[in-house]
């Protein structure tokens, strides 16, 4: 089909460019290098300025062109103090009248009902004061009143009352409240024909309680003052070219907030040389790594796959970091750089020696430190401290043996992070509010710095191929299937895996070799034994060896299948390449002599082939490799030896490690001549501890101890009924 053709097309392309070394690293470092700078340029990306309302302008702003605008800031503004300019609105309460008009009926129907119940005038007397404590009246008003007839206090009554409402019948605003009162009170003292009584109403009068009935309306009045805004129109602007909005240490308003905004001078502008200066630093620093890579560890360097592994750790540190910046812990910027602590320069720098090796994580500490000063503004102390925290991680996986080892070094790092901190803090003259926080997101980074490693190791390791101690230490695991099985279906194959790692080990130590990765190679070795493990010596039990009855170009065939076999489960299991390589080479191309030598017997005279006699396999790449080979024959043959001394031991050893050497078997290895000399030392002093010589105790000893031992067996049967 017609669109088959361009997908084609950018398939063979892309196939072409993955053909070509400086082209594909070019385009993966490029996007790398790209991802990497944007995480680090956030804090250099332009910023919106900070102004505001009553705040000083930071500088001058001018307007860099005309512009016209209606302003909503200048419109409010009008509108609302045209809302303030209208006059409050009120209305009369006519309620306010009827009130005190009740107070007056009230006092008066107190009185009349003291009059009709009054039997004596003193006793009717004395309730008129207990009725009206707040009157201050003299005994002749008071008699008056204890004598009144109801018909006259009806009329006072209706007098006060005429008189209220005339003299309240107005708008009477608070204000006028006192002079609408002193006119009551003038016109009840003008009564004519109430002498006696008007002490008592000039006293009523000064004890009501008078309100204003003038009060404010509220519905009315606002009704009003949105009538007031809507008749303002829109306040247009104009701002000229050059024209200033706001200077510098001049209090900003929201005017200048609109102009500003309507001008766009809100807009940040980008800081081009910080970021420029970025990219160079950034840089400069990437090849610097890449410099050393090429000139000190070259097989780093020639692996993309190692070079795309260090990439990925350096994004994923930058985005970690870069979180770990969010983390706001105040508004205080002394407190909040502070948080630079918790950066976990250990987890690239631990993930980087378990990953590559430890030269290589060294240097991208040092890399990574100074990422993360960069980031956490330009801070010196952090880059200190990742630096310190990064190498004691490099430590604590350095010489990793115990999966639990990776575990304990968060305690260590920890404390690293810690003692750093606290000297940081005393250089830099910390508050103890600032210490407390320092050390506190110090021995958080050790945790952090841990579990990160933690996670992201098994992912890392299986996503590139790689093979670390971790991944060697389960495989060492005596449950892991093949090594179960192993025990189970050629225990004595087992047993020769088991003295075979102890022996390589020791020698891969003595040398610098990987000593883990030669005890796991030397515990898989023969797993291909167990397809037919009956047709190797060590697992068989009774005097029958199917070997004599079967041609010896047919054994060889059968006993070097096991190399193969080897691989295939190797590869079923997912063993790691490492392990597959020296399952592979752990025989080499060497001669099976016996079978060979059987053969030439057999011949009758006629040439045997002695490459038809040999292992059809590579010679060992690498000294673990090597050093297993080693370490299998030299085990393999101790036990043939009649009467195994010290000296017929180092004797055999030595011969083992010549033999395989003019053979061209170590031609790969890289072995020198000293270390092949060392490794022999190390083989003879574990023999020597395997093979030592025992007691041998006296017939009188031997008896005692039997009688012993029949003694205790008769006491604990005794015991037991």
């Amino acid at each position: 089909m017609a669109w088959q053709w361009p997908i084609s097309r950018l398939r063979s392309l892309w196939a072409r460019v993955e053909q070509k070394t400086f082209i594909r690293r070019t385009l993966w470092g490029g996007v790398l290098f790209f991802l990497a700078l944007t995480v680090m340029a956030v804090d250099f990306w332009p910023q919106k300025i900070d102004l505001r309302v009553g705040q000083p302008s930071p500088r001058d702003f001018k307007a860099p062109q005309g512009i016209v605008y209606e302003s909503e800031v200048l419109t409010a503004r009008a509108r609302e103090e045209a809302a303030r300019n209208v006059e409050p609105i009120y209305k009369v309460d006519n309620t306010v009248v009827e009130t005190v008009v009740r107070q007056v009926q009230e006092i008066f129907g107190t009185l009349k009902q003291i009059n009709s119940q009054n039997t004596g005038t003193d006793e009717g007397a004395a309730k008129l004061k207990a009725a009206l404590p707040s009157f201050e009246l003299s005994p002749s008003t008071v008699q008056a009143l204890a004598t009144a007839e109801v018909a006259e206090l009806n009329r006072l009554e209706d007098w006060v009352i005429q008189i209220i409402r005339r003299n309240m019948e107005g708008a009477i605003s608070q204000e006028a409240v006192e002079s609408t009162r002193q006119k009551i009170m003038a016109e009840v003292e003008n009564l004519r024909g109430a002498e006696e009584y008007k002490p008592f109403l000039t006293a009523l009068v000064h004890n009501l309680e008078l309100k204003p009935n003038l009060v404010y309306d509220v519905a009315a009045t606002l009704q009003r003052q949105e009538r007031a805004r809507a008749e303002v129109a829109p306040v247009q602007v104009t701002i000229r070219q050059g024209e200033k909005i706001v200077g510098d240490g001049e209090i900003v308003d929201e005017a200048d907030i609109e102009a500003l905004q309507k001008l766009g001078l809100l807009r940040p502008e980008a800081p081009w040389k910080a970021l420029l200066g970025l990219v160079f630093l950034q840089g400069i620093l990437v090849f610097v790594v890449l410099f050393y890579l090429r000139s000190f560890k070259k097989h780093v360097y020639a692996s993309d796959r190692l070079l795309l592994l260090l990439g990925l750790l350096w994004l994923i540190f930058l985005l970690f970091a870069r979180g770990v910046m969010a983390i706001s812990l105040g508004s205080s910027a002394e407190v909040t750089r502070l948080v630079g602590y918790l950066i976990p320069v250990a987890a690239g720098s631990m993930l980087a020696a378990v990953l590559l090796e430890t030269q290589v994580a060294v240097v991208f500490t040092l890399f990574l430190a100074l990422e993360a000063g960069i980031i956490s503004g330009n801070y010196f102390p952090v880059t200190v401290t990742g630096v310190i925290s990064g190498l004691t991680g490099i430590y604590c996986v350095s010489h990793l043996r115990q999966q639990s080892s990776l575990a304990r070094s968060s305690l260590y790092l920890m404390l690293a992070n810690m003692l750093a901190v606290l000297a940081l803090g005393f250089l830099y003259s910390y508050s103890l509010f600032q210490l407390t926080i320092g050390v506190a997101l110090a021995l958080a980074n050790g945790v952090l710095a841990t579990v990160l490693t933690l996670g992201f190791l098994p992912f890392l390791e299986n996503t590139f191929g790689i093979t670390t101690p971790v991944k060697l230490l389960e495989l060492s695991n005596p449950n892991h299937p093949l090594l179960k099985r192993l025990l189970l279906e050629a225990p004595g194959t087992y047993h020769h895996s088991i003295l075979v790692g102890n022996l390589a080990e020791a020698a891969a130590d003595a040398v610098g070799a990987d000593s883990l990765l030669a005890r796991v190679g030397a515990y898989y070795h023969d797993i291909g034994k167990l397809k037919r493990p009956y047709f190797f010596i060590e697992n068989q039990v009774g005097p029958d060896n199917p070997h004599d009855k079967l041609s010896p170009s047919l054994s060889t065939l059968i006993i070097s299948c096991h190399v193969k076999d080897g691989l295939d489960l190797a590869r079923e299991f997912g063993l790691p390449e490492v392990v597959q390589d020296i399952i592979a080479q752990h025989h080499g191309t060497t001669l099976m002599s016996f079978f060979y030598h059987k053969a030439c017997e057999r011949s009758h005279g006629h040439e045997v082939d002695e490459e038809d006699y040999r292992y059809d396999a590579p010679k060992p790449q690498s000294k673990e490799a090597a050093i297993v080979m080693l370490a299998d024959s030299v085990e393999a043959g101790i036990r043939s030896l009649p009467k195994l001394t010290p000296g017929r031991m180092e004797g055999f050893v030595r011969k083992v490690i010549k033999d395989k050497l003019e053979d061209g078997q170590l031609e790969n290895s890289n072995l020198t001549f000293k270390e092949l000399a060392t490794i022999g030392d190390a083989f003879v002093r574990v023999l020597n501890g395997i093979f030592h010589s025992r007691v041998e105790y006296p017939e009188a000893v031997l008896r005692e101890m039997e009688r012993r031992k029949a003694r205790n067996g008769m006491l604990h049967k005794q015991s037991a009924g």
